[in-house]
């Protein structure tokens, strides 16, 4: 018997790990850098026709600006304005791209959560927008205040969220009232890149103003970069509604970042096939690019792409399908072309935390991946096609979202990354585990998974045989009971007091029709 066959039997690998001194493994999820070269779908003749086409739908067709604030911006810029339409000359578009920037500085209430927007950024943001949560002790109910806030505790617990999205929305909280809840949630509860709602200009100004106010910022700190964020979603097919032209405008004032996302159902709002919905998808975002950069030279904005197809037979969107993926790494070479960064969106239809909902996820982050998006959205979480929050859903998207952060680590092929000394001294038949090769490394090679189940069947039944959403149930409770409040945290609500008292007592701020 040979050396290392007597140990695998004797147990000398459980004794040789038991002694080893090996550090403990600590990722690093912060800051990730794509991978890997951005794939194509289109050659670059047909991403310029696409481009072209969708200058020219500005230019011939217009898109409807519902909005009297931004039709004029236009109209002064020498776009031709009849009735609500606005034909936006492409030397007016040229101009725009011209002067946005490529590279965007989001700051954070921690200095080491700061992140830069830029081609080449890897970002993920968890599902948003939902108006329900569901999860396993609980089931699936209208979004809370106490839901809104578990869920940011959430995100600030895992480090491969970059960035904050609103994920359950509070709707026992008056709209009137409701950023001024949310704005000191986001603060008092995490310490990332926030999310800020364009409901008109009342909110947008009063959160803004929560943020200098809660962070103890100066007009100095304030200018260094963007410290909140919004997405602008267009009323595809060429639509941009009240709301919307009204928070790219306030957003471009303040020099804070507006994503403008056309949402594109191919067959639907745009035309059925891939090319024909990323034209209309592209003309949409260069009108809102357009306006943002006529409002405030430089304003920070990013190119969004969340365009997918639906179900033919129901009319309901689809996720992670073919098409979506194709679309995402389209966007991503329309966004290359303009030379900006750019968001993409993974996300669900399914209605629970399942295997169709694990798959289309995954398939949407993969996506984004191999389209190089700057930001992902709905990263986790995202369950219904955005109608429900899901604590389980956003546990196992982790796990997907780690798999991938784990790429971002350099994997090198030095000598000692090799060892060969170590295939030296195993005999033909034997294994690796007791080498001084694999001592030194075993606590820190391998991602460790936190809702796999790697265990035999035998292991995994005397366990309970749990499914992988009845083990994510153990982790988000574990988590929010282990939670800890970020330090900067600590002041917001005694900073915020007195302003959401008076702001309270005047009639809050309704949001913009």
């Amino acid at each position: 018997m040979t050396k290392s066959g007597k140990s695998r039997r004797s147990g000398g690998r459980k004794k040789a790990l038991e002694k080893s001194l090996a550090p403990t493994r600590k990722p690093n999820y912060r800051q990730l850098r794509h991978p890997f070269a951005p794939q194509k779908i289109f050659s670059e003749d047909e991403i310029n026709n696409i481009h072209e086409t969708a200058l020219k739908v500005l230019e011939e067709l217009g898109i409807k600006v519902l909005l009297p604030e931004a039709r004029d911006i236009f109209e002064r810029a020498g776009a031709r304005v009849q009735d609500e339409m606005a034909f936006i000359g492409r030397d007016i578009v040229s101009t725009s791209l011209n002067n946005a920037p490529n590279s965007i500085k989001l700051c954070a209430a921690n200095p080491q959560r700061a992140l830069t927007y830029e081609d080449g950024a890897l970002i993920f943001s968890p599902g948003a927008g939902c108006p329900n949560a569901t999860d396993r002790k609980r089931g699936r109910r209208p979004g809370d205040l106490n839901s809104y806030i578990e869920t940011l505790k959430l995100h600030q617990s895992f480090d491969v969220i970059h960035k904050l999205g609103p994920s359950a929305e509070p709707q026992d909280v008056p709209t009137y009232l409701r950023h001024y809840a949310t704005m000191q949630a986001q603060m008092e509860f995490s310490d990332k890149p926030m999310f800020v709602y364009a409901r008109g200009s009342k909110q947008t100004e009063q959160s803004f103003e929560m943020i200098r106010i809660a962070l103890n910022l100066s007009e100095e700190d304030w200018n260094k970069g963007v410290w909140g964020t919004t997405v602008i979603n267009s009323n595809s097919p060429r639509m941009l509604d009240k709301p919307m032209a009204q928070g790219i405008i306030d957003f471009a004032r303040a020099r804070q970042m507006s994503i403008i996302t056309p949402f594109c159902l191919a067959g639907a709002m745009a035309p059925i096939t891939v090319s024909g919905a990323l034209t209309l998808q592209h003309a949409e975002a260069l009108a809102g690019i357009a306006l943002a950069q006529l409002v405030n030279s430089g304003a920070p904005v990013s190119y969004g792409g969340f365009a997918s197809n639906v179900d033919m037979k129901s009319g309901s969107p689809a996720f992670g399908t073919p098409e979506h993926i194709k679309m995402q790494i389209g966007s991503g070479q329309l966004a290359r072309h303009i030379n900006l960064p750019w968001r993409s969106a993974a996300g669900s239809a399914s209605n629970i935390a399942d295997a169709q909902g694990a798959t289309e996820n995954i398939s949407g982050v993969w996506g984004a991946l191999m389209a190089n998006a700057t930001l992902t959205i709905h990263a986790a979480g995202w369950l219904e096609g955005g109608l429900t929050f899901g604590y389980e859903k956003f546990i196992t998207d982790i796990e997907a979202l780690q798999t991938v952060a784990e790429l971002c680590k350099k994997t090198e092929a030095t000598d000692s990354e090799i060892g060969f000394d170590a295939i030296k001294h195993v005999d033909p038949g034997g294994h690796f585990f007791a080498t001084q090769h694999t001592m030194e490394r075993y606590s820190t090679e391998f991602y460790s998974p936190i809702v796999s189940d790697l265990s035999n069947n035998g292991s995994w039944i005397k366990s309970g045989s749990k499914t992988a959403t009845e083990r994510a149930t153990g982790i988000w409770e574990s988590t929010l009971q282990n939670y800890v409040q970020p330090t900067t945290g600590h002041a917001v609500p005694e900073r915020l007091a007195n302003f959401i008292e008076k702001r309270t007592s005047e009639g809050g701020a309704p949001i913009m029709e």
